[in-house]
């Protein structure tokens, strides 16, 4: 079953999405790629999060929690449990994500050699895009061979201002 919830964030809204309790979905709003409104479950607005998560200890308290001390500059690496549903590949490349420290850049050829297929830069960056849990899992630390600002599904303003952010608080 699924549910979502709309954030606020320094990027504009965020749409929190969980799957049988369980994050699934974190989508920036004008987010190419972004999956209609109708599949991301019934909404919970946020005075009834507490009550329709059970305690302060739930799925969207703690990916708020997490996100707003990330915000603050306060939080490097998140710990949120994570469903990431995709292709076995897609879930190689977002795995290789998790793994760009704070702060820090990859081109898609470097992530496609950590996959060990050093030819899949462009597979690589077709699944960067379809990430479906951006900011947590970092497809704004990906960067082109010469190190140019290359697509961002969430606009490559916010990919500047991300990476700015995390330069600034490194």
């Amino acid at each position: 079953m699924k549910q979502h919830t709309v954030i606020d964030s320094p990027y504009g809204p965020l749409t929190l999405v969980a799957d049988d309790g369980v994050l699934c979905g974190l989508y920036m709003t004008g987010q190419r790629h972004r999956p209609p409104e109708e599949t991301f479950g019934m909404g919970v607005p946020p005075r009834e999060r507490s009550r329709a998560w059970g305690s302060e200890d739930t799925l969207f308290g703690e990916a708020e929690e997490q996100l707003s001390a990330y915000f603050a500059g306060e939080l490097k690496e998140f710990t949120v449990e994570l469903r990431l549903h995709g292709t076995t590949f897609q879930r190689a490349v977002w795995d290789q994500l998790t793994r760009i420290p704070y702060g820090e850049t990859r081109s898609y050829g470097e992530l496609a050699d950590a996959l060990g297929n050093p030819k899949a830069s462009r597979a690589v960056g077709l699944a960067n895009g379809k990430n479906p849990i951006g900011i947590i899992v970092p497809c704004h630390r990906v960067i082109g061979a010469g190190g140019d600002l290359t697509g961002y599904g969430g606009g490559l303003d916010r990919k500047r201002r991300l990476l700015d952010f995390e330069t600034r608080t490194r």
